[in-house]
């Protein structure tokens, strides 16, 4: 998908049962602040919200929103 530190994302998707805080986020765009190993084979998406609160999707949870 090409996602970049510093781009603005929209949650399009929740993969999994996710906490109330990250089911929350669905629908909400934030800035991506980095990028973690998850299982070992995958990488997520570390993403800020205007909120302050951050916290890690798989890269097909996100759609990348025009400047």
């Amino acid at each position: 998908m090409g996602l970049e530190i510093g781009q603005k994302v929209k949650v399009s998707r929740l993969r999994d049962r996710v906490s109330v805080n990250v089911a929350g986020c669905l629908g909400k765009s934030g800035v991506i602040r980095q990028f973690k190993m998850v299982d070992g084979s995958g990488v997520g998406v570390v993403v800020e919200f205007d909120n302050k609160y951050a916290t890690w999707f798989f890269e097909d949870e996100l759609s990348p929103m025009q400047s």
